[in-house]
């Protein structure tokens, strides 16, 4: 594998480590390369969901306009579906692509470390974290059921179209998580150790921030008019964002307070 890394990688992974606190591990080979596909993957990770979204607002307008008496749009829900599937799958396979690498660097190392407790999904993810994304989903799924039990014609579709593609992106998500909190530890003493948890706690981070789900209703619900449903997804939005910011900040604190009494004794 050392031959595969490039010096600039190399330099990266120093700077990851070292922006972590982890200035006295060695960048070695195996940490860059598994680096390097973490951020192509991710970029992947994100213009699947961008060509979702774009994909999702195209088969909406497609049926438009709707009359009130008109609810059938078989088309488009099938199109909508092979979308959904396809955004899995590619999830899928950038999961299988991350795990491909690790393998290898993991096949190279002389010998294995491990947790003396492998760290569950409250370490990795956050209880916090963990809630916040439970509840985005379970409130999105919630403002959109009603909508589409209680409302017809143009508004009712926009709904459909949502509940599907909010399917699509909690089974994508649910896909990523499994990869990050299942996939084996690649270390072979403590330093490599700590930076293959870290390098997990940010890939957890990283799929737990519902973007998509905050995009879907731009490209369906909001298109039928800023009426007293659309205001509440509008403001489920805000107090969501909301909520992430002060998780994030208060992660932060608590990060900050822990090297600081490290750094003390």
């Amino acid at each position: 594998m050392a031959g595969k890394v490039r010096p600039t990688e190399l330099e990266i992974a120093r700077l990851w480590l070292a922006a972590r606190g982890l200035a006295d591990v060695p960048p070695t080979p195996m940490l860059a390369a598994r680096l390097t596909v973490r951020r192509r993957a991710r970029l992947g990770a994100a213009i699947l969901p961008a060509v979702f979204l774009v994909a999702t607002a195209l088969v909406y307008v497609s049926a438009l306009p709707i009359s009130p008496a008109d609810d059938r749009f078989g088309a488009q829900l099938a199109a909508l579906t092979a979308l959904v599937a396809g955004l899995v799958l590619g999830l899928s396979l950038l999961n299988r692509w991350i795990r491909r690498v690790d393998q290898r660097a993991g096949a190279d190392l002389p010998r294995r470390a491990a947790h003396s407790v492998r760290p569950g999904w409250r370490t990795v993810l956050g209880v916090p974290r963990a809630a916040f994304l439970a509840a985005t989903y379970a409130g999105a799924a919630v403002l959109t059921v009603a909508a589409l039990t209680t409302r017809d014609g143009a508004a009712r579709y926009a709904a459909v179209i949502l509940l599907i593609g909010l399917c699509g992106v909690a089974a994508g998500t649910a896909v990523q998580l499994r990869h990050v909190l299942a996939h084996p530890v690649v270390a072979d003493d403590e330093g490599s150790l700590k930076a293959d948890f870290l390098m997990r706690v940010e890939d957890a981070r990283e799929v737990a921030v519902p973007t998509v789900v905050w995009s879907l209703p731009v490209v369906s619900v909001f298109d039928t008019g800023l009426d007293p449903w659309n205001t509440g997804w509008l403001v489920f939005i805000i107090l969501s964002v909301i909520a992430l910011v002060l998780i994030t900040v208060g992660e932060g604190r608590r990060v900050l307070a822990a090297q600081q009494g490290s750094c003390a004794r």
